[in-house]
């Protein structure tokens, strides 16, 4: 098997892991809305939870391994890892869209607010704009070498940020509570309202692997037609 038919091969499977979160995501939706109570002080409201956290992590998750796999690139020097992490940022990118998209809906209802620049906040747009900017670095540099340093060396900076953000709660007074599942007691969600979170979790982590499989197919189509291009000339 060539590499334009291991392409579409990897991309027929990210396509089915896709449609089979995005059943998934639906069942989780109706979950959500008609299984799960109400929360007593925010009230419905608060529903947003289930896709605002979720898509959270998935973007955390997309941005950390792009970082993981950019530390990879710098000792290795394997420029499959370099396309993989490059994969990985896109669907990060996406993924904080709905997050950053999700977030200020909720807060208006709850907070009165669009935005605050509270720590949390501010250091995920931080996060996003490193990230817009690794995407913009790579349209830049026509060097595949070069591009793939300087993209490895953004996405290491993007690596320490992360627990950052994860620890802002604990660390600065801000609008978002503390964490509600990854606490060093026990989680302080209700048993239904934690399943119901916990399995948008899995659906949207599943997600994520179906759009970076096909992103990643997407990268080495783009290497073959390239690479046939230049045997032509």
């Amino acid at each position: 098997m060539n590499r334009h038919e291991q392409a579409l091969a990897l991309a027929r499977r990210g396509q089915v892991i896709t449609w089979i979160a995005l059943v998934g995501l639906a069942g989780v939706f109706i979950r959500a809305l008609v299984f799960t109570p109400i929360e007593r002080t925010q009230g419905p409201a608060q529903k947003i939870f289930y896709v605002h956290a979720p898509v959270a992590w998935a973007a955390l998750l997309a941005f950390a391994v792009a970082g993981i796999l950019s530390l990879l690139y710098l000792w290795l020097r394997d420029r499959k890892i370099d396309s993989i992490a490059a994969a990985s940022a896109e669907v990060g990118l996406a993924f904080s869209v709905a997050m950053l998209t999700t977030g200020p809906i909720w807060g208006k209802t709850i907070w009165g607010t669009w935005w605050s620049w509270d720590a949390r906040l501010t250091s995920t747009m931080f996060l996003f704009l490193l990230f817009i900017g690794y995407r913009v670095l790579r349209g830049a540099i026509g060097d595949p070498d070069m591009r793939a340093r300087f993209s490895a060396v953004i996405g290491v900076m993007a690596l320490a940020l992360i627990p950052f953000i994860h620890m802002t709660v604990v660390w600065f007074r801000t609008l978002h509570p503390e964490p509600v599942v990854l606490r060093p007691d026990a989680p302080s969600l209700p048993g239904v309202m934690l399943v119901t979170l916990l399995l948008s979790v899995v659906v949207f982590t599943v997600l994520y692997v179906g759009f970076l499989l096909q992103r990643y197919a997407l990268d080495i189509l783009q290497d073959v037609r390239e690479e046939a291009a230049s045997a032509v000339s």
